[in-house]
């Protein structure tokens, strides 16, 4: 599982966004979004890279938590 803290993700059009940028590189990933922690898990096969640039083209900058 791959945690990330997303600090500018603060609603729901935010989100949807990173759900969105997620599913465009692995499109059977499972996430979890945390508003109220600014924390998004994801369930997926594709490396953390990956996931990370994903949400990093949508617009939102990101780092891993352990």
């Amino acid at each position: 599982m791959i945690r990330l803290s997303i600090p500018e993700m603060s609603c729901g059009h935010c989100e949807k966004v990173i759900r969105e940028a997620v599913k465009e590189v692995d499109r059977d990933a499972r996430v979890t979004v945390d508003l109220g922690s600014r924390t998004v898990d994801i369930e997926t096969a594709r490396p953390r890279d990956d996931v990370s640039g994903a949400i990093a083209r949508a617009g939102y900058t990101n780092s891993p938590l352990t």
